[in-house]
Order: structure tokens, then sequence, then C-alpha cells
């Protein structure tokens, strides 16, 4: 599930009031939503790049009269479906007819076979997938917000908003979906069964092959009362499984290298003034380019007040190395100077910190930590999607798509829970997105890394019996605890695929951090070794893996190496 964090909301009231590079981050952080809503619900029809770009023109002509920031993605949701079933209602019979001549009949260059080999779904994944081409339309509609739903990419309150309806009614509309997805699936296996079951092949006689709604329901009903093919779908699994976590199907290139809206979106309220120009909206920070009779048309928005300034990131300069930490621990923790914050109105942002870019390998068991430096602290505030732990109330990431945003200057404790014996897999880091000023790795502590035995055989990644989660390569080793230092907002993501990950993040003291790294090994208490202090006490203090100062609409895609 997915919930709108913080920080968009503020892109939305500056793109509201008219700030250009707002809309633009808008209109580029949203396109491959709006394009795998539309994609799977018109199933990969010709016609899905004009709905899209249909639908992003009137999001942007209509986001000077959005009362409720914090509402964009339902109200972008909404408009998108409804452009969906407006294309729907407009089409003809002969439409219908001549999609087989447009190349519909052609199954893998449909949204179904782009996702099948974008995603790289195999096994009962791909079955899934296909099964989707032999729902009716309506059902594709309620299809293409529960996948987005199950995938972690839409909340509950977004899908309903898309259909038009009460999310009690949303419940039965998505019931009864999955009843016929599950039919659907059913029969997939059925047809591709090798050998077929001779009786499935005298009620397919005059059958062409193609999935439709008719046949589904003929081979279906076959496939209950026949227990040969019943016992083929013996093994399958809930759909909610296969589904969660799986990514968005990436835009086509004409779209993803800009968007190209229809003329008839010059009309779209809140825009106003043309001038002729050939950037798309996607790149240009100019407006919403318009396509009309074959000529770009560039529409800008008339702002109800001057735009605020944007920072730019830099070019990307040198990493520095890490220093080794050598400032004196203070009787009491005096806050250090703040690093001198960028001028509001400078284009430009430095690099800053270094970044623990490679695996290291645990510091003797026995060692104590190096002084800890104490930064300024002030207060932090934590908003989000997620729960709260049992132990202490500290807010707590337990599934695929929670994110906590923190806000203002202080010290983070990050605890991990690999919950190996729940579910164990393919691993996906958590990552930090939407960084504004500073973030720092300042140590590690917990009384133990993650990889630490606990017993022989077993540590807190795995045991003989469950298997051991294993990090994608360069993936720097956790310990129980990690703890960061903000001067800004940041938010975190739990992006947990095949392993069952659950993320506690509670703002600490430096005397808390502290204590923690001091705790004296005491094997019985489960603390094996001393923790480890990370910070530098100034800017050469690495910056974590896996954070970015962008966006995306896939948090889980941000890459390793952090240039910050």
């Amino acid at each position: 599930m997915y919930t709108q964090p913080t920080y968009e909301v503020d892109t939305v009231l500056a793109a509201r009031s008219g700030d250009r590079a707002a809309v633009d981050e808008l209109v580029r952080d949203h396109l491959p939503l709006v394009y795998n809503i539309a994609g799977r619900a018109l199933d990969g029809h010709p016609d899905v790049d004009d709905v899209v770009q249909e639908t992003m023109a009137r999001v942007v002509g209509g986001l000077p009269g959005l009362r409720d920031p914090e509402s964009f993605r339902s109200w972008l949701v909404a408009i998108t479906m409804s452009q969906v079933r407006d294309w729907q209602r407009a089409r003809t019979p002969a439409d219908s007819v001549l999609d087989e001549v447009r190349g519909m009949a052609d199954a893998g260059a449909d949204f179904v076979g782009v996702t099948v080999i974008q995603l790289g779904l195999s096994g009962q994944r791909k079955e899934t997938a296909e099964a989707t081409r032999w729902l009716d339309p309506d059902d594709r509609q309620v299809l293409s917000l529960w996948w987005l739903e199950v995938a972690g990419r839409l909340s509950r309150a977004e899908l309903a908003a898309g259909l038009g309806v009460s999310e009690q009614h949303a419940a039965v509309r998505v019931q009864r979906m999955k009843r016929r997805l599950e039919s659907s699936r059913a029969v997939v296996r059925a047809v591709s069964a090798s050998p077929r079951c001779g009786a499935l092949a005298e009620v397919t006689i005059g059958w062409d092959g193609a999935p439709s709604s008719l046949w589904r329901k003929r081979i279906s009903k076959h496939v209950r009362e026949c227990g040969t093919c019943a016992d083929q779908r013996a093994d399958l699994v809930p759909v909610e499984g296969l589904l969660a976590g799986l990514g968005l199907v990436a835009l086509p290139a004409g779209l993803s290298l800009g968007l190209l809206v229809k003329g008839k979106a010059a009309t779209a309220a809140g825009l106003a003034g043309t001038s002729l120009a050939t950037k798309p909206i996607a790149v240009a920070a100019i407006g919403v380019t318009v396509i009309a009779g074959g000529a770009a048309v560039v529409q800008t928005l008339q702002p109800a007040q001057a735009p605020r300034p944007r920072a730019v990131a830099s070019s990307p300069a040198p990493t520095p190395a890490r220093a080794s930490p050598t400032a004196a621990v203070p009787s009491s923790p005096a806050p250090a100077a703040s690093p001198t914050p960028t001028p509001a109105r400078t284009r430009t942002r430095s690099r800053y910190g270094s970044v623990v870019d490679v695996v290291d390998h645990a510091p003797p068991r026995n060692r104590p930590p190096a002084p800890l430096p104490a930064r300024a602290a002030g207060t932090l505030r934590i908003s989000g999607k997620h729960g709260y732990s049992r132990h202490g109330g500290a807010p707590q990431m337990t599934h695929r798509g929670d994110f906590i945003t923190i806000t203002g200057k202080g010290y983070i404790g990050v605890r991990w829970g690999i919950l190996y014996r729940n579910r164990i897999g393919h691993f996906p880091p958590a990552t930090w997105t939407g960084l504004k000023g500073r973030l720092f790795h300042v140590a590690s502590g917990g009384g133990r890394r993650m990889d630490d035995e606990q017993a022989p055989g077993v540590t807190w990644m795995g045991a003989p019996d469950t298997g051991v989660v294993r990090l994608p390569k360069g993936h720097q080793q956790m310990w129980q605890n990690e703890f960061y230092y903000l001067d800004g907002s940041v938010t975190l993501h739990n992006n947990e695929g095949g392993t069952d990950v659950d993320l506690s993040v509670a703002p600490r003291t430096w005397r808390e951090v502290w204590a923690d790294l001091t705790a004296k090994p005491d094997p019985a208490k489960g603390i094996v070794r001393y923790g480890l202090t990370r910070d530098t006490g100034d800017d050469r203090a690495p910056v974590p893996q896996y954070v970015t100062r962008a966006r995306p609409v896939d948090p889980h895609r941000v890459p390793q190496r952090s240039q910050v």
C-alpha cells in the first residue's frame, strides 16, 4: 500500500502556485504510474499513449484548482480512470474489429507481453499476467488499480477514487475481479497443459485461441468439473503473494523522452499564452507542450506568484576518502557547529561526505568504539505510512511500501529485523529518497552485526534450516542498530521482497547512541561486540548507501552508490 509522502505535498503546493519546475517534477515522477494504469486497463491498445497524454494535460491544467494537495494522487488516479472510461465509451464496434489489423493479435506486443518481458516474469507470475488477457474491460479497469495496490504503488483510498466509489464498494468490486482472475489462471493452466486434456479439446472445438470472457466461462466450467484439469490448479498460490513488490513497466521511448499532449487539451483550466517551441513538458521548465495540427504549441502556466527557487545538483565530483574518526568525546555533548547552509537562491549544491561503498570487515569484538563526535540536535518530526513496534512504541515499517519521512535536526536510530523464519529470498535494500539538507551514517551498534553468530551456524540473517539472507554485491553489512544524523528531511522506505524485513525508526540523543556503542559485550544479553563509530565530526563523515535527492516513483530502484 502507498501513502503520499509529505515531501510530495510540498511539490504539489509549488506546482499549484505556478512553479514550472515543480510541474515538470510531478509529471516526470507520476507519468510511469499513469502509463501503467492506462496500459493495463486498456490491455496495451495502441491508443494508450493518447490516453496518457490526455490525462497529463488534464492534470497540469487542473493543478491551479486543486484544493487539497494531499489528495493529489487520488485526484490523478481518478482523472486517469476517467480518461480510460471516456476512451472506451467513444469506441465504435468497428474499432474492435480494427484492433487485429492494428497489431493487437500479437500477444507479445500487448501490455501483458511487455509486462512479462520487462519484469522477467516466469512460472505462476507469468501465468497470472497471461490470465489477465481473459478478463473483460470492466474487470481490467479494476485489475489495473488493484495490481498496483498489491505491488505497493497505490493505497486502497486511491484505488477507490480511481473507480469513483467508496472503499467498501471498491472492496466488493475487487473481490469480484479476483474471482474471475482466479478462474482465468485455471484456464491458462489448462489450455497450456501438454498434453492437453482430451475432454477439454472437445470443449474448445471452434475456439480460435484468442482469450475472451466468453471462452473463459466455457473453459472454466469444464475445469471445475474435470478431475484432470482440477488437479492442475492444486498448487496455485494466492495471487497477492505473486504480485507483491513487482515493479512498474517502463515507459515506451516516446513517452520517456517527453510528454506530448494532444491539441484539445489547450483549453484546460489554468493554462494561458502560447508560443511555438518543441521541448516537451517532461524536460522543459516552460510549461505544457501541446501537439496541434502537427505543430508544437507551448502552453505556459500563469503563476499565482513568483516561482520559488529550486536547487539543482551539481555535476558529480570525485568522492573523498573517509578519514578516521579522531574527535574527542566531550564530557557532555556540546553541540557542534552546523554546516553552513547553501544560500536559498544558489543554483548548485556542493557534494559532501564519503560513501561506505564497500563491504567492510567486522572490528574485533572487544575493541571499544572510537570517540563519537557530538553534533547539534533539535527536534525531529516523523510522519508517513507505518505501524508501531510492540517494544517501545517506535514507528515501524513492516511491509513493502511502508515509509517514514523524518524532518529536523538530530540523531536517528534504525533497528533491523530480518524475520528469516517467516520468509526468506531476494533482498531489496531499504532506500532513502527526497533528501533535503544532509544525512550522515554516524555509527553502528546494537551489540552485534547481523551476520554475527547467535548459535553455531545461526546468525541474525538466517539459519541452516531456513537459509541465510544474501545481500546484494557491495551492500554494507547491517548492524542490529544503525545510527544516522540528519539536518534537513529525508524519507526511508522498506522495500522488502522475498525476505521479511522490519525496520524500527526513532529519534535518538547523542548520549543514547554513545551508550549503545559502548555497551560491554555480554553474550548472555545478546551483546557480542562493541559498536563502531563512523562519524568524523565534519563533512567528510560517510553518507549511507542507497540515498538520493530525487523522488523516484520506484523507491527500490535507488542506486547503491550515493552521490549527494
